[in-house]
């Protein structure tokens, strides 16, 4: 199997010192490896980050915001005064 021209190259790139046959063998090595790597399914992972995120969003402070009495930006403490 071959990789893309682009990833082929970078490799060439990183690996100036190594024969073709050594490059190959590095390239091959790697397919093995993700070969095997688990997968599942988008819908999955989707399912997975939207409950993630739900869970979290209740203690979010970008979601739900800071209460004014712990909010230092908030109150009349004053202005700022361009000059």
């Amino acid at each position: 199997m071959l990789l893309s021209g682009e990833t082929h190259h970078s490799t060439v790139r990183m690996a100036r010192d190594m024969s073709d046959k050594e490059i190959l063998q590095m390239e091959l090595d790697q397919l093995k490896k993700e070969v095997n790597t688990p997968r599942t399914a988008v819908l999955t992972n989707c399912a997975e980050t939207i409950s993630f995120v739900e869970n979290l969003a209740p203690n979010d402070q970008l979601i739900k915001g800071v209460p004014d009495d712990k909010n230092p930006y908030k109150g009349d403490k004053g202005g700022c005064i361009v000059t």
